[in-house]
Formats: structure tokens, sequence, C-alpha cells
């Protein structure tokens, strides 16, 4: 932080006192600052951590730019041959730099030559992020005190208080527990697990069958493990929206003090954030704030978040990077970062781990084949595992039998295995399979249909509503994608899951005889029929060629010994090759530039995105069947009126449904849909009326009829 500051005042000296003042007094020309500063770093630190820092001080508003051949942002190259106005000699009264002789570049440990580039770029990132954190902080402080106000930052908990509080909580369910051979287990993992808290900060694995109890064994290892090596916070990092929020009321629960009316905590940074289950409106206002740095004990984000944001360019996309540092970071179902980024992903938990003091925990139940001695090129050395002894816990915890149906099945076949089960889950590849298998059988008792498709809030009440007729012995034949996989909280008797990769129906299996109230459960693993619409992703189909080729000695009852799940990863990594792991060679670019240190900032930045389809938002008016929810109503007619609609952004994402444009499209020639709002608020779009022609509109209106129809 401290080389943010003195980096931060060197910028603001860069211009004439005339025109600089004269902006200070309101005017619009632009006065460009950042460029002497830029100049100023290279000629008195050198060509190479000149021009590191350089990178920041030219970005530190634009962005993390090109070292060549920019894009929307000016090439650092570019900016340096600029012509800047003679810096008045006051500038080196005011600031006091250190000599040449007193700055080096830090010690970084690069994993071998072939890194040293990944090692320096990512340096400049982390050191471009504590800028534009201190530039901003400031700024606001600036601003606060002219203003005479103050914003609610910091004041937290410190972490040991958090890890009593969790102590104590975990002595409430173990009181609380049925004595069965599961809590046993569960107990056993947690106890073996934080035993191994004293181990060097790096990287470890946490491989848990499903309904181990991982998330709070997770959660106590990290506390305790943050304590004894003095680190600062613990982020955990979801794949699933579907999840996102059921893992931080976990935590709240664990770690909140409610009865004292303690302001909230747990920062959850993503789309969907509903801010209104946070109490108080300071407790709002702290954690929006903590949001934007991620200055908090307890981060919850999405593997989007965390890893787009680790690739970008942008200062408040990158504001936060310097904050994982000294963490502990928590990667939840680790097997499914994508394919097309795992090399770039892996390289980047393995440089945290390395050099920024970040302890990496890979949380999953099908622990993919990263390490180096599993043949993954780059991967992890030095894992330790934290669960006692995984082969063991997977055979002990086995509560299910997974059959392999021998002959493809339409729907009218599956449709009538599920009428035949009173509680039964069925798992498709396409929300378009999810929606007509759905159709086949709404007429029966219990049919519920989820899919990405509802907006959040509609899908948590759906959930909510599944979990209580599952407990009350209710029907319930529940039609999903792949959302409801991984750490959805059902347990059903029966599950079918269309053919996937080995990890998908392992995870499917999770959801079923989830608790062990059953000898055995059953689940089923059929092929679907072809049929339009039916044709899972590229990814999935590879992923189920992988898991065939694995156990196809073993069908029709898939058996999982340990080794076959290692051996299905290791499959599947040779069938896309290890350049597809790397899809838009990341890794390669970077490389390339190691020598110069031009590194392609902008370019990166476009090229990582973790969600490649593009997607546009649509506002649905979901109210609940019983109407008790009509807060969307109430902020798209504010949005009707608003002329600067940022503060409602803010409360729509729970609310909000993201679909191809072209469905929008359709939507708004239906009548379906329309723009709203002012100017400024036109990208917003509200679905009103209802289609009278749904086929025209497929999987979109179907979404409008869903989330419109309630619970």
């Amino acid at each position: 932080m401290t080389s943010g500051v003195w980096l931060g005042y060197c910028t603001t000296s860069g211009s004439t006192p005339r025109k600089f003042q004269e902006r200070l007094e309101g005017a619009t020309a632009r006065v460009n600052h950042s460029t002497a500063g830029a100049k100023i770093a290279i000629e008195r630190y050198g060509e190479r951590l000149g021009k590191m820092l350089a990178f920041c001080i030219a970005g530190h508003h634009a962005g993390l730019a090109n070292g060549v051949n920019g894009d929307r942002v000016t090439a650092l190259t570019d900016r340096l041959r600029e012509r800047v106005p003679k810096l008045a000699p006051a500038w080196r009264r005011e600031v006091e730099l250190p000599g040449h002789h007193e700055v080096s570049t830090p010690l970084l440990r690069p994993r071998n030559p072939e890194t040293n580039g990944f090692c320096a770029a990512f340096f400049v990132r982390m050191l471009f992020s504590a800028l534009v954190d201190a530039d901003w902080l400031d700024t606001e402080a600036c601003y606060d005190k002219l203003e005479g106000t103050s914003r609610p930052r910091g004041q937290h908990p410190p972490l040991r208080q958090l890890r009593n509080r969790l102590d104590a909580h975990l002595a409430t369910l173990a009181a609380s527990a049925t004595a069965n051979p599961l809590n046993d287990l569960r107990d056993e993992v947690l106890t073996h697990a934080r035993q191994k808290a004293g181990e060097p900060p790096g990287m470890f694995s946490l491989t848990v069958p499903t309904g181990g109890g991982k998330t709070l064994t997770s959660l106590a290892f990290a506390l305790d493990h943050a304590l004894q090596h003095r680190l600062a916070r613990i982020i955990y990092v979801i794949p699933y929206m579907s999840v996102i929020e059921q893992t931080a009321e976990v935590f709240r629960q664990a770690l909140q003090d409610e009865a004292a009316g303690e302001p909230d905590f747990v920062v959850e940074h993503h789309s969907t954030f509903d801010e209104r289950r946070v109490g108080q409106r300071e407790a709002r206002d702290k954690l929006r704030l903590a949001m934007e740095n991620w200055d908090a004990p307890v981060v919850v984000t999405t593997a989007v978040q965390f890893f787009e944001s680790l690739f970008a360019n942008k200062p408040s996309r990158c504001r936060k990077l310097h904050n994982i540092a000294d963490s502990v970071v928590i990667l939840d179902e680790a097997q499914t970062l994508p394919l097309q980024y795992l090399r770039p992903c892996v390289t980047t938990l393995d440089e945290l781990a390395r050099n920024w003091r970040t302890s990496v925990v890979l949380c999953t139940a099908t622990q993919p084949a990263l390490r180096e001695s599993d043949g993954f090129r780059g991967g992890f050395d030095n894992v330790r595992e934290l669960a006692p002894e995984p082969r063991r816990l997977h055979q002990r915890l086995r509560r299910t039998r997974i059959l392999r149906q021998q002959e493809p099945m339409g729907d009218d076949d599956l449709s009538e295995r599920l009428r035949d089960s009173h509680q039964t889950l069925a798992i498709v590849n396409t929300r378009r399979h999810a929606r007509e298998l759905y159709e086949c059988i709404r007429d029966l008792d219990g049919a519920v249909h989820l899919t990405t498709l509802m907006c959040a809030r509609h899908r948590q009440r759906k959930l909510e509503s599944v979990r209580a007729h599952l407990r009350e012995g209710g029907p319930v034949r529940l039609i999903a994608t792949s959302l409801v996989e991984a750490g959805v909280d059902l347990d059903f008797p029966v599950v079918w899951r269309a053919e996937a990769g080995l990890e998908s129906i392992i995870q499917a299996a999770g959801r079923c005889n989830r608790e062990g109230h059953l000898e055995c459960g059953d689940v089923f693993v059929f092929e679907p029929t072809e049929a339009e619409g039916r044709k899972p992703p590229a990814e999935v189909g590879q992923s189920a060629d992988a898991a065939r080729a694995r156990c196809s000695g073993v069908m029709p009852t898939i058996q999982l010994p340990w080794m076959r799940i290692e051996d299905y990863f290791q499959k599947l990594y040779w069938l896309k090759g290890t350049d597809a792991l790397d899809a838009k060679r990341v890794l390669q670019t970077i490389r390339e530039h190691g020598r110069t240190l031009d590194f392609p900032f902008e370019t990166i930045a476009a090229k990582f995105r973790m969600i490649e389809t593009p997607l546009v938002p649509v506002i649905v008016p979901y109210a609940g069947s019983d109407g008790d929810d009509n807060r969307a109503e109430r902020l798209i007619r504010r949005l009707e009126r608003e002329e600067r609609p940022s503060g409602i952004a803010r409360a729509l994402p729970p609310y909000v449904v993201q679909i191809p444009p072209r469905a929008r499209a359709s939507l708004r020639a239906l009548g379906a849909a329309a723009a709203i709002g002012s100017k400024q608020a036109c990208c917003f779009l509200g679905a009103f009326a209802r289609s009278s022609s749904p086929a025209q509109a497929g999987d979109a209106d179907f979404a409008w009829r869903e989330n419109r129809s309630g619970d």
C-alpha cells in the first residue's frame, strides 16, 4: 500500500501548475498527469522495475494498457512517447521518492524459467491493485472530509473472535446431532482437518464425498490456519449462483452475533446479491463498500468474479486483488473449473500460493488430476490433503448405487419412470430438454421445474418449497439442469441423470440419499434419445466420452473406486489436449512478452471470459404466488421515472434473468418485453405481457411464463 500512496502523489504532480489548478477549480479540460508520472518512474528506476511502475501509474484511471498496440486504452509505449509540459520543480519538494538504490524488484520465485513472465505480469497487477485502492480510498476520505461525512468501512470482528463463535456453533450442532455413522465421520473429518492448520501456507486439498461436511470443515481449517499464520481473511470461491447464497447463510449462522444486532460482515460479491437480506442501512452500506476491495474477514464470491478479476485490466475490477494476498482461498467444487481456461487458472492459484502468502484449498468430492505428478503440465506440487484417508471416506460414505440404462430413453419412457416415484429428481444437460421434460409431467402432483432462466429470487423460493415438501414426505418430481448438482442441499431417494462427465454423475448422486435415511439410494444414468435441442454442449459431450472410457468395464452398475476418478480426469485432459486447456493462449501470450515486459494486459482481459456466450438482462416482475414479494414491481415503477438509475440497478439483480440477445429480441417482437426507464436506464427490459405465440420465443418465453407464474 505504501507504494500505491507515493505513486499516487507522484502522478498528481504531472501537470503545469496553472492547468492543474484550473482543473481543480472545475475546468473540464483534460489534464494528462499520469503520463508524466510514468516517465519519471522509468527515468528513476530503469527499464525493468520502472516499466512495471509505469504500467500502474499510466493506467490508474483508464486501466492497465497493452505494452504495445493498444485498443481502447493507449498502449504504454505510445504514452511514453507523448510530450508532456515541463513539470514545476515544486513537486520534488512535495514528494520524496526513494532513490534507485533503495528500491529493488521484489524477490519472486518463478516456478521455472517458463513462468518468469507470468510472475512479473502478476506483480504488476498486484501493484496496480494497491495503487488504485489507495488512490480511491484517499479520494473518498478527501470528499468525506469536505462534506463532513464518513463511510462505514472496516470495524469488523477479528478472526479470533470469529473462530470462537464457530467453535460454539459446532459444539451446538454436535450436541443436537443424532448419533450415527455419518455424523461420526463428519466429526472425524473436521477434527483431522483442523489438526493440519499448523502446516505452512501453500496448496491444500480437502477431498470429502458429498455430505461429509466440507463447508464447515473448510471454514474451520481456514480460520485456524489464518490465525496461526497471521493471514487476513477467508475468500470462499463457488462455481454456481444457485448455491452461493446458501453458503453465505451457513457462514452467517456460524459467525454472526445476531442476538447483539451485529452488522453483517460476510461479503457476498456476485451478480444476484440481494441487499434486502441485510437489516440495517449502515450494514448494507458497509457491505457494499467492502465488496469494492474485499476488505472484510469473510468474502463469498463466484469463480467467474474471482478468476476474471485476476486477469482484468479495469481499475474497478482489479482494486481488490492485493487483498487476495495473505488470505485463505477455498475453491469449492474445484473440478468445475472451465477446461478452456484450466491451465491459466491453475497457474494463477500456484502463483498466489508460491509468492503471495495465499493458502489455496481445493475442496471437492471429485478431486481433479491437477498435480504435476498426475501428468498435468504446469500442475501443482506439494499439495497437502486435509481429509483423513480420502479413499476410505469414499467407501464409508457410499450411500447410493449408480446404474446405467442400457438403451437410450425418450421423454415418454422417462416420464413414466418419474410417475412411478413419489420423490425423484431428473437432471438433464440442456435447458430446452428440461423444459420439454417438465411439460410431459407438469400435471403430476409435485411437478417442479428449476432453471437459470428463473430469476434468483424465484429459484430461491422454489428450492425452499422443494426442501419443505421433501422433509414433510410430500410428492416432489423435480426437473432441472446441472445447477442443482454442486452444493445444493437436496435429498431425494431416486435421481435420474442424463449422460455427462463422471464428476457430474457423482455430484448428482450427492443429491440422492444425502442424509443416509435409506440403506441405499438409486441413481440412474441414461442416454437421451436424439432430438433437436438434446445434444449436450461440446464440453459435456467430451466429459461423457471420458466417463464411458473409464467405466465401460463395469456397466451397467458404475462402481467408483478411487483411482477411476483420477483416471477419468487424466483421460479427459488427454482428450482435450494441452493447448485446448488454454484455448485463448493466455499463458503463451504472457510468456512471449516476458523478456520485454510489454504485456498485453488489455488484450488478455478481453480474451479471458469464463462465460463466453454474450447475454443481456431482462428484469422479471416476480412476485410469488402469494404476492408477498412485490419489490420487483416497485423497482420497475421507480426505474420508469428515474433519471439516474444506478441505485435501483444495485437492487435489481435478484430479479434479473440473463438471456441471449436474439431471445430478448424475440420477446420484444412478441410484446412480451419492452424497454423501460430513461435513456440512461434503457439497457434494462421488463417482461409485462404474455406472448401470443410462445413457440416463436422458445426458452425465453418459457422463462417468462415460469417467472410470471410464481411458485
